[in-house]
């Protein structure tokens, strides 16, 4: 009776052994990339998301690793931060007063040239932007409250310049990144600002998420992207004016 029933279970063990493979392929298949699935009708958007793609994944990844920080941040975590991400300019802590506490580098190239105000709500935790415009190029600030405990004890700002987020671009100079109410930021990319930020993007941005404006004798096409609760516009001179495309579908 014991061979027997050993001769049982490796008959059982084989089929058991067979049935999860069959089962396992269909429940979970190997992973294939399909290249033809996601393919852009419209060449508009397609050279949009091949210049924006190198920049948006970093800035996305820098808000979520300053908006993960809720506690006074140590010296592993600044560490952390000029390795993920060395565009970054500069580190500022300040005290619940607002008085910064610590600051690196010390002795920045670029200097604040007026107080940086960031407006929340009370019990309302939001990552925040604010821009400051110096003489050298804008500086955007990612904010956010630390607590110790469940008490606020001051702010973790962390900032750059735009234009170093836009080398990261395959063709820095086709991009675009648009301020609503603030500025343009560019590198070597022929535009008209001002006729660029007279364009109603308060309006436009409450109804629409991307689009094609005519700016002059060109046409941009544009897509909106928040940082926090800030939003800020990437744009590049359209290809075939006119093609809007009826969706977009955001790759990366």
């Amino acid at each position: 009776m014991l061979l027997g029933g050993c001769s049982v279970w490796d008959t059982t063990a084989e089929v058991t052994k067979d049935s999860w493979n069959s089962t396992k392929e269909f429940v979970d298949p190997p992973p294939e990339i399909d290249t033809e699935r996601y393919q852009f009708t419209n060449p508009n958007q397609e050279k949009l998301a091949k210049l924006i793609a190198p920049v948006d994944g970093p800035l996305t990844s820098l808000s979520q690793f300053v908006d993960n920080t809720d506690t006074l941040p140590g010296v592993d975590w600044l560490d952390l931060l000029r390795a993920r991400y060395p565009w970054v300019n500069r580190v500022l802590v300040t005290d619940e007063e607002g008085t910064i506490i610590f600051m690196q580098p010390e002795l920045p190239v670029k200097k604040i040239t007026k107080p940086l105000i960031f407006k929340g709500v009370w019990r309302s935790i939001k990552l925040l932007t604010v821009v400051d415009y110096s003489e050298l190029g804008a500086e955007l600030y990612i904010g956010r409250p630390y607590f110790k405990d469940v008490s606020f004890s001051g702010l973790i700002g962390v900032g750059f310049d735009p234009r170093a987020l836009l080398r990261l671009s395959p063709n820095p100079s086709e991009l675009i990144i648009i301020h609503p109410g603030g500025g343009v930021w560019s590198i070597g990319a022929d535009i008209d600002e001002e006729a660029i930020m007279a364009v109603p993007w308060e309006e436009i941005l409450k109804e629409d998420v991307h689009g094609e404006i005519k700016v002059g004798e060109k046409y941009y096409t544009w897509l909106t992207r928040y940082v926090g609760e800030d939003q800020y516009v990437y744009a590049t001179e359209s290809v075939d004016p006119g093609n809007t495309g009826s969706s977009w579908y955001w790759p990366f």
